[in-house]
């Protein structure tokens, strides 16, 4: 049985709340995702933003993956990219294709929303070895360092 693919909407808050349950299990940080939740308020602003975007994998109407981005509008050019902040998959439903779906169905939202293109970026500690198989699939890899800046003294 293959995954259902779905773009939420503002009116999708249960799929939100069971998407952000998924992405706390599947990265083995449930606090992060879970303990401080935004409001319904915040969250449909959100879905009904032209700068978020958040998928689903559906299977038996039950939350199995998901995709969060941000569409980006560049400055130096009249273009925009999309950046994939978080996706996962349960363990269970791994290897399903479930992940390559929700590229994919990105890869049609970013087609018409005339985007220049989709980037991603990945651990290369040996814990995210599956998702640089995944985008080494998928696109073409470049490596570059990563940065954490503060904005407050934490």
């Amino acid at each position: 049985m293959t995954a259902d693919i779905r773009h939420l909407t503002p009116n999708d808050l249960p799929l939100m709340d069971a998407l952000l349950r998924a992405f706390g299990e599947a990265f083995n940080d449930v606090d992060t995702y879970t303990a401080k939740c935004p409001s319904e308020n915040y969250l449909r602003q959100l879905l009904g933003g032209d700068s978020f975007i958040a998928l689903v994998a559906l299977k038996s109407g039950l939350v199995v993956g998901g995709l969060a981005a941000y569409e980006l509008k560049k400055f130096e050019q009249e273009r925009s990219e999309i950046y994939i902040y978080d996706l996962a998959v349960a363990s269970e439903h791994r290897r399903e294709g479930i992940a390559t779906a929700l590229i994919e169905r990105l890869k049609e939202i970013a087609a018409h929303r005339k985007t220049y293109l989709i980037f991603v970026q990945a651990d290369t500690g040996i814990e995210d070895k599956p998702a640089i198989v995944l985008y080494t699939k998928l696109g073409r890899r470049e490596d570059v360092l990563h940065f954490d800046i503060a904005v407050q003294g934490e």
